[in-house]
């Protein structure tokens, strides 16, 4: 009689269905990416010299502008080609929107039907609720991507064109916009100056902001917005994207104007217009964006501290930012506070937040502060020679995927560049994701252990 073994295709049936997990195809599709990227950066054609980046460099900066982070080892406007700065600036709006979007987007143009599977990695790489309407946001996420990088990328080329020739601002203007909306901070100005020659210039200043804001609060949230005329009303999660950036932007540009206002080395010299906007954008671009207009060596030791703080929080779940998110630290904060009033439920905005939800909180922030940590003890290890704080800035900017840099990265030894790589591409999909992708799917408890008192505080 033939016998069949079912429990062994059970066995053989998860073994798939784990390895086509979500978080697996994800972390995967983004070290394809980059791979491909670090390769085409090593070829001749990439390079102004003609000789290509070495492996290693060209594999940093695949991963930087992949993870959107721009911490550089060379300076992009200065090194690379034509070529070279469209395969990057390529892997940059790859690595924003995720590439499952451009998939998706293929598919479309394909007429390919997309399939539950499909579906269900485009749920994961945008943190979604549910299914429902994703691919109909899929479509959206590109509308609003090309209408905001063509309006401000053509703003920009209007202004560059009083500084360069017509062209060369088209392409300059175009880079930027596409780079900071992205949140990635790649610049092409050369000798790594970022933006810094901009400081005072309202037009650049006001639309860089703005590219970033609008990249770093997410794209459920510009849905929520758009359709607000006919819905009249906002989920709890965009109200607290809205308002914690609202009152994190405000706040950190007064502190900066505050901290930087008699620098001479940042805002001392500048006008009271060119002062403000100096600390906004100093205020704006720690949400995980990367350019600068002010020094950030020179920076006080108070701002560079409070910089670091606002990296870690980054911004806005689902968008092209990094960091633990705006609402992870939301969802903290009001944890804490109800904890302090006596309170048993966490509340916001008159909804009670599910205990799953804080526990999910407290493993991102807590597995974020790990990677940090961890990665600044090994820096002052591998590279000697600077203050603890660099150390800390370093890795906390490419955590949070953020970009802005004391100095330390262009000098850098092999090991600290990997370090670096790996905090970025940890940033940028996420200690959760990394996590399930390495783990074994969760499993609910058949049985409860008896409960344990521990004292605590």
């Amino acid at each position: 009689m033939l016998k069949i073994d079912f429990s062994q295709l059970g066995d053989n049936h998860k073994k798939t269905k784990d390895y086509l997990d979500p978080p697996k195809i994800l972390v995967l599709g983004f070290a394809a990416v980059i791979l491909i990227g670090a390769l085409l950066l090593t070829l001749p054609i990439s390079t102004e010299d003609g000789n290509g980046l070495s492996f290693l460099d060209a594999l940093f900066t695949a991963t930087s502008a992949t993870c959107v982070t721009g911490l550089v080892v060379v300076d992009t406007g200065d090194t690379f080609s034509m070529f070279g700065e469209l395969v990057i600036i390529s892997l940059i709006q790859i690595g924003g929107l995720g590439f499952m979007t451009f998939a998706t987007f293929l598919f479309l143009l394909l007429g390919k039907k997309i399939s539950l599977k499909e579906r269900l990695l485009l749920k994961e790489a945008f943190n979604n609720f549910s299914l429902a309407g994703i691919v109909k946001l899929v479509k959206r996420i590109l509308i609003f991507t090309a209408v905001i990088e063509i309006l401000g990328g053509t703003i920009l080329a209007i202004r560059f064109s009083f500084d360069m020739p017509v062209g060369k601002a088209i392409y300059f203007g175009f880079f930027h916009a596409i780079s900071n909306f992205n949140n990635a901070g790649f610049d092409l100005m050369g000798e790594f100056r970022s933006l810094t020659p901009y400081v005072e210039d309202p037009i650049v200043v006001l639309t860089i902001c703005s590219l970033i804001i609008l990249g770093g609060i997410g794209f459920i949230v510009m849905n929520e917005l758009f359709e607000y005329r006919k819905t009249r009303r906002l989920s709890v999660h965009t109200k607290i994207v809205l308002i914690t950036t609202l009152i994190l932007t405000v706040g950190g540009t007064i502190l900066i104007l505050l901290f930087e206002y008699g620098n001479d080395q940042t805002l001392g010299p500048l006008s009271n217009t060119g002062k403000f906007l100096g600390a906004l954008f100093q205020g704006v671009t720690p949400r995980t964006a990367g350019s600068n207009t002010l020094p950030i060596a020179d920076l006080t030791h108070s701002t560079l501290f409070l910089t670091i703080f606002l990296m870690f929080i980054g911004a806005g779940s689902g968008s092209t930012a990094g960091g633990i998110k705006i609402t992870t630290f939301a969802v903290l904060i009001a944890t804490v506070w109800a904890q302090f009033k006596g309170n048993e439920d966490v509340v916001l905005f008159r909804r009670r937040v599910p205990i799953e939800t804080i526990l999910k909180a407290l493993t991102v922030v807590m597995s974020g502060l790990l990677i940090v940590i961890i990665i600044t003890f090994l820096l002052s290890i591998t590279e000697k020679g600077h203050d603890f704080i660099v150390y800390l800035f370093e890795a906390t900017s490419a955590f949070g995927t953020v970009g802005l840099s004391m100095g330390l990265t262009p000098e850098l030894s092999p090991i600290g560049r990997v370090l670096i790589i790996f905090t970025m591409f940890a940033g940028r999909l996420g200690p959760l994701t990394i996590g399930f992708a390495i783990t074994k799917r969760r499993k609910k408890e058949a049985f409860h252990h008896p409960k344990g008192n521990i004292m605590i505080g």
